[in-house]
C-alpha cells in the first residue's frame, strides 16, 4: 500500500478523534509538512534513514522546536495506525528519535505599553486599528477576535465562545478548551470605539445584520491583518512581532501591574495557572534590573558592609595618628 493510500484511511480514523478545527489544523500540517514528502513511497519503504532524511529536511524549513514535535508527533500516530490496521514495522516507530532541540531566540517577544503605543499610532485604519487594541488589552487567541461579533458585547464585557480557524478554509468552530468560553472585561475607551465601529458598519451596509467587529460582514483574513501590522512596523521604526505575541504583551503587562495570577488565568482562558507562569510571564529588562538590584543590595550588606566600615575607622585612626 502506498503511504498517500494509507493516508486517505487515516483521516477518516483520526476526523473521529480530533474537533474539526483541531482535525483541519492536523490536515493542514500533514499535508504540507509529511504528505509533501512520503506521498511517492510504499509503507514498506519507509524506514528510519528516510524518517531521519525527513527531519533534516524539515529542520531546514527553521520552525520552531514546538512546531518540529508536533509534526513528529504527527507521523508517529500516522505510523502506529498504520501498525494496527495495514501491518507496519512496529520495530521501526520504536527506534524513531525525536528532533534535535535548537537554541531559540526571542521565542517571547512582546511589546511594552511604551512600544505598542508608538506601533498604533502608525495603524492608520480604525478596524485594524482596533483589532490591534483588542489583542493587546485583553489578551485574546488571533482566531477569538477574529471570530467575535457584535452581539458578544454586553454592557462593559465581550464573550469568547467562538473562534476561526487559521488554516484552510477559516470557518468558525468552537475555542480552543472549554476554559477558552470564557466573560472579559474591556475599557470604556475601547467599548465606545467598537461602538463607533458598529455604527460605520451600519451606514455602509444599511441593514441590521450582526456584524463582525472587525471586517462587517466578513471577518478580517490573518494574511491582511499581518499586512497591516508590518505596514505600520515599518512607519514606526518598531520590530514585528506576531500575532500571537501581542497576547504575550498582553499578559505581562498585566503581570508586570502585579494583577493577580489567577485573574490573569481565567482572562487569557487558560484551564491551569501552571500554563499562564510557564508560557506567559516572562522577564523583561526592567524586571532584571530590579534583580540585579536586589541581589546587590544584598551582597554589600552580608559582605562589603563590613569591608566599608573596617575602611571608615582605618582611616579615621590614620587621620588621628597623623595630628601627632
Amino acid at each position: 500500500m502506498s503511504f498517500e493510500e494509507a493516508y486517505k484511511n487515516f483521516l477518516s480514523y483520526a476526523s473521529k478523534q480530533h474537533k474539526k478545527q483541531s482535525f483541519d489544523c492536523l490536515t493542514y500540517n500533514f499535508n504540507s509538512n509529511i504528505l509533501s514528502y512520503f506521498k511517492n513511497y510504499l509503507l514498506e519503504e519507509i524506514n528510519n534513514d528516510l524518517i531521519e532524511d525527513w527531519q533534516k529536511k524539515i529542520l531546514q524549513k527553521n520552525f520552531c522546536n514546538n512546531h518540529n514535535k508536533n509534526l513528529y508527533a504527527m507521523l508517529k500516530k500516522f505510523l502506529n495506525y498504520c501498525y494496527m490496521y495495514h501491518n507496519f514495522d512496529k520495530r521501526i516507530i520504536d527506534k524513531m528519535i525525536p528532533f534535535k532541540l535548537k537554541v531559540e531566540k526571542n521565542k517571547k517577544d512582546f511589546y511594552n505599553l511604551k512600544e505598542f503605543k508608538k506601533f498604533i499610532k502608525c495603524v492608520d485604519n480604525n478596524i485594524y486599528k482596533q483589532f490591534f487594541n483588542l489583542m493587546f488589552f485583553n489578551g485574546t487567541r488571533p482566531g477569538e477576535a477574529m471570530a467575535l461579533k457584535f452581539s458578544d458585547i454586553k454592557d462593559n464585557s465581550i464573550s469568547i465562545n467562538k473562534t476561526i480557524d487559521e488554516h484552510g478554509k477559516r470557518e468558525i468552530g468552537t475555542p480552543k478548551t472549554i476554559s477558552s468560553i470564557r466573560t472579559i472585561s474591556i475599557d470604556k475607551k475601547l467599548l465606545r470605539e467598537l461602538k463607533e465601529l458598529k455604527k460605520e458598519y451600519q451606514k455602509a451596509y444599511s441593514d441590521n445584520t450582526d456584524y463582525f467587529i472587525f471586517g462587517g460582514i466578513k471577518p478580517l483574513s490573518p494574511t491582511t491583518i499581518n499586512r497591516y501590522k508590518l505596514k505600520a512596523c515599518k512607519k514606526a521604526n518598531i520590530r514585528p512581532i506576531t500575532l500571537h505575541q501581542f497576547r504575550h504583551s498582553h499578559a505581562t503587562l498585566l503581570f508586570n501591574k502585579k494583577i493577580d495570577i489567577h485573574v490573569i488565568s481565567e482572562r487569557l482562558g487558560h484551564s491551569n495557572v501552571s500554563t499562564t507562569l510557564n508560557v506567559y510571564t516572562h522577564a523583561n529588562k526592567n524586571q532584571e534590573k530590579k534583580v540585579l538590584k536586589a541581589l546587590n543590595q544584598e551582597r554589600f550588606n552580608f559582605f562589603d558592609c563590613l569591608t566599608y566600615n573596617f575602611y571608615k575607622k582605618s582611616n579615621h585612626l590614620l587621620k588621628h595618628f597623623t595630628m601627632f
